[in-house]
């Protein structure tokens, strides 16, 4: 599949401002979205924890919030981030591997387009002078994030190994109500990656 050329835009040096209002306006994907495009992203040049997720849903599609639905409330339960920390640009930035929702495939969401995050992602960490920790939620995220050396097989050796990538990433599976069975079968992500999560996130923010 051939990737969209990036925008004129790239010849000039992004501000936060330019890059989020270019970002808002990108329909470099527009023709693949069934839904049109919505692009959801929250950033500031003072964010210090990074979350990338994965696209957004319906929810959020029509709302134009991110993690606005209960996927959100199961991963602001997991970080201990209340929804004013958690929706505070100067502190958070929310940057999904796809900005747009992606539209309905045969056994869910479809995967993130890919023209997202190699035409938005460099761009936008360039700008965020403070980035101090980056949960990557998902396994679109840690495909893209922990490739090389230290990649594993699967999401849940990543997340069980997460402390091998500190003190940059932080791997998560999605919080979606698949995870409620995902983390029936592994007991101990509850019990051993929660509570470091959420001291890691304090000690981002702070």
């Amino acid at each position: 599949m051939q990737v969209a050329a990036k925008l004129s835009t790239t010849d000039v040096a992004d501000t936060v401002t330019s890059l989020l209002r270019n970002i808002r306006a990108c329909t470099i994907c527009a023709s693949t979205l069934e839904n049109g495009p919505n692009p959801v992203v929250q950033f500031a040049k003072s964010s210090r924890l990074i979350i990338v997720g994965q696209a957004p849903g319906t929810k959020v599609h029509e709302s134009g919030v991110p993690w606005q639905d209960a996927s959100g409330d199961r991963l602001r339960d997991w970080t201990g981030l209340s929804p004013g920390e958690f929706y505070d640009p100067k502190r958070v930035a929310i940057v999904p591997m796809g900005f747009c929702y992606p539209g309905k495939g045969r056994n869910g969401d479809l995967p993130p387009r890919p023209e997202c995050a190699p035409q938005w992602h460099d761009r936008v960490f360039d700008l965020l002078v403070e980035k101090r920790l980056v949960l990557l939620v998902g396994s679109y995220a840690q495909s893209r994030y922990l490739a090389g050396a230290g990649a594993k097989k699967n999401l849940t050796d990543a997340v069980r190994d997460f402390r091998s990538y500190a003190p940059s990433f932080f791997p998560l599976p999605h919080p979606s109500w698949r995870s409620g069975i995902w983390m029936k079968r592994n007991p101990w992500f509850e019990a051993e990656v929660l509570p470091p999560l959420r001291k890691a996130v304090h000690a981002a923010l702070r």
